[in-house]
């Protein structure tokens, strides 16, 4: 949720974020007329609550005709009171309701533009040349039928399209790419979660996926929870409510956690194979920090995404991602995208977001620097170590061999059982 006082004072500035997210610009004005009825609601029950604890000392000190008059007066005030309260009541809740819809300010120094308009900040390795080497490039489909590793057709019998079995190797694989993200992440320094995935509507909402996200979240309607999209969700709740030690921010966990996700709106695209899912697994880094350290703190989420990418030995590379393919919550976010050979392009296997104190403040997280020092919103930023389906898609793709085995990079081998490579068990094999 976006600080009203901030809106207030630099409308135009909010303004322009909305537009730069090719959002609604008028509805900046629309939060602005609530706030005043707000706030002017407010006044008048303050005022007459005031004039109602008066005239309460007036008829406890006087008496005869002027305790009669203070008296009438009372009665009066008392339905007043009660008419004004509500009318506050009911301007908070609209006020409120209206400003949920305004995403966060976005980061000036965001690109602005649309889907295509993000700036590459870093390319990092070579694409192979598999025509050098002699051989076509099998697609990840393909390799997982070799390997019998990825069962996509007894998946689409079982639960439908956009669902997919690991199996044998392919499980192992998973565990490997899991247990090496959480390696990494408790050694610079996260607590590792296993959070529920299942969450109230507040926890939803709070995060910000309700909003222009809430067409690919799962809603169980008889329970009335629903289905994680991704960890952030309950590692953001998880301090919901409560007032943190500034002495102790950075918070930081890395949660694992099963993610689901509709994919609305996606019909036609990645069809084939494991790039687009309804359901996967996923480590998922989150912090909460003083909002004057946010920025560097995504710079380091920024750069244990990248670390743990180097491992994987994959070309990819670093986007600013433009204004309009920013999410709500984010005021920035950067992608890293792996190089999918048989794609001949880079796609999203990881991002990081800085929500500045916007998460903070719809979930009531605040923090304190010291005794006596009044409260103020925290900052929380979130980063993806690995999405295991599409992490996969990129090992298999990128280290493949013409035999269609898959080399297995060094950092994974002790969590493969020291396995160098991934071996075809399935006919097919061979230039």
């Amino acid at each position: 949720m976006i600080d009203l006082r901030a809106l207030r004072e630099t409308p135009e500035a909010f303004r322009a974020s909305q537009a730069a997210r090719g959002e609604r610009r008028d509805l900046v004005d629309a939060v602005l007329a609530a706030d005043e009825r707000r706030r002017n609601a407010l006044g008048e029950f303050e005022s007459l609550r005031a004039e109602q604890k008066a005239i309460g000392r007036r008829v406890a000190q006087t008496s005869g005709q002027d305790r009669e008059d203070a008296l009438r007066r009372a009665r009066e005030l008392a339905d007043a009171v009660k008419d004004a309260e509500r009318q506050a009541s009911d301007a908070e809740q609209q006020t409120r309701a209206l400003a949920l819809d305004l995403a966060n300010l976005i980061d000036p120094d965001a690109p602005v533009g649309a889907e295509q308009d993000f700036v590459v900040l870093d390319t990092v390795g070579s694409p192979r040349d598999f025509a050098a080497e002699g051989f076509e490039p099998r697609d990840h489909v393909e390799l997982g039928r070799l390997l019998a590793a990825i069962d996509i057709e007894r998946a689409a019998k079982v639960s439908g399209s956009r669902f997919y079995y690991l199996v044998g190797v392919g499980a192992l694989l998973e565990l490997a790419l899991v247990n090496l993200a959480m390696a990494q992440a408790e050694q610079t320094g996260f607590v590792p979660v296993l959070p529920p995935v299942l969450v109230r509507p507040e926890a939803m909402e709070g995060t910000g996926f309700l909003g222009q996200a809430a067409e690919n979240v799962f809603h169980l309607e008889h329970d009335d929870f629903y289905l994680v999209g991704t960890s952030e969700v309950p590692l953001a709740a998880l301090h919901g409510g409560e007032i943190l030690d500034a002495a102790r921010l950075p918070l930081r966990y890395a949660g694992f956690s099963t993610c689901f996700r509709r994919e609305a709106g996606s019909h036609g695209k990645d069809t084939r194979g494991i790039i687009r899912v309804h359901q996967f697994d996923k480590v998922e880094m989150f912090s909460f920090c003083a909002p004057e350290d946010a920025a560097d703190e995504h710079g380091r989420l920024l750069a244990w995404e990248r670390q743990f990418f180097d491992l994987l030995e994959v070309p990819y590379r670093v986007i600013d991602v433009a204004s309009q393919d920013l999410g709500a919550s984010a005021a920035r976010k950067y992608d890293i995208e792996a190089w999918i050979p048989t794609q001949g392009t880079y796609r999203e296997v990881t991002s990081t977001s800085n929500c500045t104190q916007y998460q903070a403040r719809r979930l009531q997280v605040r923090m304190r620097d010291h005794d006596g020092a009044p409260t103020r919103p925290a900052a929380t930023l979130n980063g993806t170590l690995v999405a295991i389906p599409r992490a996969i898609v990129a090992l298999l793709e990128n280290h493949q061999q013409p035999d269609g085995s898959v080399r297995v990079p060094a950092a994974l081998r002790p969590y493969l059982g020291g396995r160098d490579t991934l071996d075809p068990v399935l006919a097919g094999g061979g230039e």
